[in-house]
């Protein structure tokens, strides 16, 4: 939702006339083309990886293979990483800006928009940084199994293996079951002879 704030913004409102008398659209961060540009690239590239990932979290527990988890997990913790430097390098570029811009009449209908993509890519520094720590804990959580098999084990790393399920739906406290088929077996079944060579 910030990348959207940020480069909605930016394309919307910070493209403004210098004056009456000068039609060009003028970047409204110090005339700075490339902040614009910079600000818009950013938002566009954090919203897409942002569907990317939502995409890859859904079919996460799909994905049988644990090479193929710890990839994800990797390219996650690096992308959101490299997000967070370049959110940082556009909130510096855009405030540094910011600051050098002479307000003209032109300039001053889009200073709230401007103000708006400096706060937001201030915010969205800090949301990916979070979100590459909540991936490092993740990857560091792969060497314990309940990343690879959530469904098969209880949350609580103390709690015992779990043993054969028992047909009335409740568990039993006992330290060993017995195998679900315990049918005793008849060394001769009824109307089976045992041929003779």
């Amino acid at each position: 939702i910030f990348s959207i704030v940020v480069f909605g913004s930016i394309v919307n409102e910070c493209y403004v006339n210098k004056d009456s008398q000068n039609p060009e659209l003028l970047c409204i961060f110090n005339e700075n083309e490339s902040a614009c540009s910079y600000g818009i690239a950013v938002g566009i590239i954090a919203f897409f990886g942002c569907i990317f990932f939502f995409v890859v979290d859904l079919y996460f527990q799909q994905i049988s293979s644990v090479k193929d988890r710890k990839r994800a997990v990797l390219l996650d913790l690096g992308f959101s990483g490299f997000l967070a430097f370049l959110w940082f390098v556009a909130f510096c570029f855009l405030a540094n800006q910011w600051q050098r811009t002479t307000l003209t009449r032109g300039f001053a209908q889009g200073a709230d928009a401007a103000r708006a993509a400096i706060t937001f890519s201030f915010f969205s520094i800090i949301v990916w940084v979070v979100l590459a720590v909540r991936a490092l804990q993740r990857y560091r959580l792969g060497t314990d199994m309940s990343l690879f098999a959530t469904d098969q084990f209880p949350a609580d790393p103390s709690a015992p293996y779990p043993g054969y399920p028992v047909g009335s739906g409740t568990e039993s406290t006992e330290t060993y079951q017995s195998p679900p088929f315990t049918e005793t077996l008849e060394a001769n079944p009824k109307g089976y002879q045992v041929p003779a060579y």
